[in-house]
């Protein structure tokens, strides 16, 4: 018998401003049981360590969701033809005690991952990448990341803390959870502290990609490079906001001038059809500093567009 998949509920059955307020109006449940992927949330921002507000993200990614159609009418994608998805709430950190919320983080993937479901994570701080790496890890093996980002996230410390969210990974690399030769870092930009700030990852095999090396180009061609590096191997992609330029992408705690544009972000995302991707986040938005709305827009179509590059999504001729 033929399982009927959820539907994002639609503008004509309820006017957009009004309905559940689920990633894309879609149903809920507590639980990852019986879903191919799902959406799930951490509102969490104390691993921040500039400007807060990303506990208040995944809220706001939610509600900005609300006007996208199930439909991709650029790559045909039609997700919710082929998997079934629905919006299992928020991961219940313990917002006094991040060490506390890492594990608390790790315990919770493991649960989702033991159904078999893809997580699709609104964030929340970048902190929160490295305990869902852990889970995969345990579920999967070592495996690829795809690394969207303004900053390297390779911190030994800060503030002689070893959890926060210019550290996860690093310290995602010291347990293990990374196939070096397949971890690519997109974006990256702005001041550092030394010459060497970006090396410490293309030291352990990754690779890097300057922000100033992506400009006036399609990422395209750079995806398809990628695409045959990683090859078959588990690829997890993690998407932090602010990889793209503060024009576009205001509502974030740490800004870069000289960052990617939306339609680099969407080739990007676009470009990891066809890779054995086993889950993905957005990261970073802080609602706060975002007062049209704006990066939230953003950050909820990246999301959608993340579950229409998952395997085993069909594509309409």
């Amino acid at each position: 018998m033929t399982r009927k998949l959820n539907q994002p509920l639609g503008g004509n059955e309820m006017p957009r401003f009004g309905g559940p307020a689920t990633m894309m109006r879609l149903p809920s449940q507590d639980t990852a049981e019986g879903l191919d992927a799902c959406f799930v949330g951490i509102p969490m921002d104390i691993g921040t360590s500039n400007r807060p507000g990303t506990r208040l993200g995944p809220r706001q990614i939610r509600d900005e969701s609300r006007m996208i159609r199930p439909y991709n009418m650029a790559t045909g994608a039609a997700p919710f033809d082929s998997l079934q998805v629905a919006d299992i709430g928020d991961v219940p950190i313990n917002t006094f005690d991040l060490k506390k919320s890492v594990a608390i983080i790790a315990q919770h993937y493991r649960g989702i991952l033991g159904h078999g479901a893809i997580p699709l994570t609104l964030g929340g701080d970048h902190t929160l990448t490295w305990p869902i790496l852990r889970a995969m890890k345990e579920r999967h093996g070592p495996v690829a990341l795809i690394h969207v980002d303004a900053h390297s996230d390779t911190n030994e410390h800060m503030f002689g803390e070893a959890e926060a969210h210019g550290c996860p990974f690093r310290r995602a690399w010291e347990e293990g959870c990374l196939l070096n030769d397949k971890v690519f870092q997109i974006g990256l930009r702005g001041t550092g502290y030394s010459p060497q700030d970006f090396d410490w990852g293309r030291d352990k095999g990754w690779t890097v990609y300057p922000a100033e090396a992506c400009w006036y180009k399609s990422m395209t061609p750079l995806m398809a490079e990628i695409r045959a590096r990683i090859g078959d191997a588990p690829v997890y992609l993690t998407y932090d906001i602010d990889s793209l330029d503060p024009a576009f992408a205001p509502g974030t705690g740490t800004v870069e001038v000289g960052g990617l544009t939306t339609i680099q972000g969407l080739e990007i995302i676009r470009g990891c059809a066809g890779l054995n991707l086993i889950g993905a986040d957005l990261v970073e938005v802080s609602p706060p500093y975002d007062l049209a709305g704006n990066t939230a827009v953003i950050a909820a179509n990246f999301l959608y567009e993340m579950l229409c590059a998952l395997p085993g999504v069909k594509r309409m001729a």
